[in-house]
């Protein structure tokens, strides 16, 4: 088991910070900041999470931390099925269904899908069924032959959209089952012909569905200042329609 000094150093490297950005950053001095890397000062929680706060540690590992360091974990991690999350899934709740006649989508931290609206559902209904056994995998929906991948017309461009949307994740912080998940279907995927995109703004998710080509763009909504570990992890991603057909599309008009 590696050593609190260890561990931070880890993350001050990950983050590419000298001893002395760090101690500014976090109001220490920088004497203080290396004698707890050596091991030669026991830091008390506190500092842990004042040094952890200024490395943007993940709560997950914050609590690796504190326990490398003799403390109890801080930060809970319930289920968001369970009476204490009643609030916060009802919020969620809520905002997939306000998004509606739209598509959203909630997932975790390994882009498992935790909750969808109802507009999600037609896209699903053309998935292998063997995919929509959970966890089902927002990835794995969006590039497996047998998932979304053939209904989607720039699935270059969804493709280089998740690579660097997760090569992110991971650079910010690292995870064996993500890791897995990117080297599957994104470090070796095809080179396909990207198709035409006419927006100077964003790049689209164009699908092919009913005989109707549906523009898509979305955005991501996550909660502020979580101090549950399944909070701090959880996405809503709303698509929006780029352009009017999409949108007169999900009228239904």
């Amino acid at each position: 088991m590696q050593t609190i000094g260890e561990l931070l150093r880890h993350w001050r490297h990950r983050r590419q910070l000298s001893q002395l950005d760090l101690s500014i950053a976090a109001d220490v001095s920088a004497r203080h900041v290396s004698l707890i890397e050596t091991g030669k000062s026991r830091p008390s929680a506190e500092m842990i999470l004042r040094l952890a706060d200024q490395l943007d540690v993940p709560l997950r590992d914050r609590n690796r931390l504190l326990v490398a360091a003799g403390f109890a974990p801080r930060y809970a991690e319930r289920a968001l099925d369970g009476e204490a999350m009643a609030a916060a899934r009802e919020a969620i709740q809520r905002v997939i269904e306000a998004h509606e006649p739209y598509p959203a989508v909630v997932f975790d931290r390994r882009w498992n899908l935790v909750m969808t609206n109802r507009a999600v559902d037609p896209f699903l209904a053309t998935v292998d069924p063997e995919l929509l056994r959970p966890p089902m995998n927002l990835v794995r929906l969006a590039l497996h032959p047998r998932g979304f991948a053939p209904l989607i017309a720039n699935l270059a461009d969804v493709r280089s959209m998740f690579r660097n949307r997760i090569r992110r994740q991971l650079g910010a912080a690292p995870d064996a089952e993500l890791t897995t998940l990117y080297e599957e279907l994104l470090a070796a995927g095809p080179d396909e012909a990207s198709h035409p995109v006419e927006s100077e703004i964003m790049i689209p998710m164009i699908i092919r569905l009913d005989g109707r080509e549906l523009r898509l763009f979305s955005t991501i909504t996550t909660f502020g200042t979580p101090l549950d570990i399944t909070l701090d992890e959880v996405a809503i991603e709303s698509y929006y329609p780029a352009d009017p057909e999409t949108a007169a599309y999900f009228r239904g008009s």
